[in-house]
Order: structure tokens, then C-alpha cells, then sequence
């Protein structure tokens, strides 16, 4: 019992000094420049193994894949040994956003944003932006580029100390 709390402790620990050890050590296959942000046990599911994400790739808070079929409970008297697996794969230069759910045998293409809170339930093409209870097409990428640069703020050309007010004064105008 010492042996398991020292080991969950250890797990813990590395996962918040260092994410992306923590992610290799469970087998996931990632790229260069990744970012795993506020990553738990569960994150990555039972079956890690059979996940790889490509280079570019966010991970935001409340990220969780499921390599598996959880249904076939239903299935267990009849068949006591059925479970059902599916490979993840997402591609490079991906946003994953907060509590965004991927489900087993999903491809994620490249240059993708995932709303917060969908469900990806099926492969999502390169260059789109999606969100929803199916994850479903909300609009291109370069729609979606053209959208924010019309609405975005290059933080880094605010005067030091300003970004409270400006974006204070950017919400009274509406």
C-alpha cells in the first residue's frame, strides 16, 4: 500500500514538473512543440499507447481521449471478454479546446481548432475549425483566420500595463 501512494505521488509530481515526460513515459506518440496544458490521470485514457499527436499540438484543460468502447458493458454476460479499441491520431498545428472529448478510432487532420466542449466523434479534415455535441463544421480555417484578425488584439503592440484597459474599453464599446 506505501508502494502504491509513493508511486501515485511520483506520478503526480512528474506530471506537473514535466508534462511531456510524463506524456512519453505513458507510450504517447507526440511531435515537437507540444503543449499539455493542466493534464491528469485520465487525460489520456486506459489505452494511451494507441495515441499519437502530431507536431504544434495544444491540449487545453479538461482534454480527454477514449480509446475505447464503454458500451460493450451491455454485452459482458454474453460475450465476458468483447472490448472494442479505436486509434487516435491528431495532426500537426492542432488547438484542442477546454473539455473537448476525442473518441476512439478519430483522425484529426492539420491546421485544426476543436471549440471547447465537443465531442469529436468522427475524422475532422485539415484546415477546419469545429465544434458541438457531435463535433460538427463551423467554418474553414482561413475563414476563421480572417474572423479574428478582424476581431483580435496584438497584445504585444499594447503599451506595458494596458491590456486591462484596453480590453476593459474594447467591452463598453459593444
Amino acid at each position: 500500500m506505501i508502494v502504491r501512494a509513493f508511486r501515485y505521488c511520483a506520478a503526480i509530481f512528474s506530471l506537473k514538473l514535466n508534462p511531456s515526460r510524463y506524456v512519453a513515459n505513458l507510450g504517447v506518440k507526440f511531435g515537437e512543440s507540444c503543449v499539455f496544458g493542466d493534464l491528469t490521470r485520465g487525460t489520456f485514457g486506459t489505452e494511451p499507447y494507441l495515441i499519437e499527436l502530431g507536431s504544434h499540438v495544444e491540449l487545453t484543460s479538461g482534454v480527454r481521449f477514449i480509446t475505447h468502447d464503454g458500451g460493450v458493458w451491455v454485452f459482458r454476460e454474453e460475450f465476458s471478454d468483447l472490448d472494442v479499441f479505436g486509434k487516435i491520431v491528431i495532426g500537426d498545428n492542432v488547438f484542442l479546446g477546454m473539455n473537448a472529448v476525442i473518441l476512439p478510432g478519430v483522425t484529426i487532420g492539420d491546421n485544426v481548432v476543436v471549440g471547447a466542449g465537443a465531442v469529436v466523434a468522427n475524422d475532422i479534415a485539415s484546415n477546419m475549425v469545429v465544434g458541438g455535441v457531435p463535433a460538427k463544421l463551423i467554418c474553414s480555417l482561413d475563414q476563421y483566420k480572417e474572423k479574428t484578425l478582424s476581431k483580435g488584439v496584438h497584445i504585444r503592440d499594447l503599451p506595458w500595463g494596458d491590456k486591462k484597459e484596453h480590453l476593459l474599453s474594447k467591452s463598453d464599446q459593444r
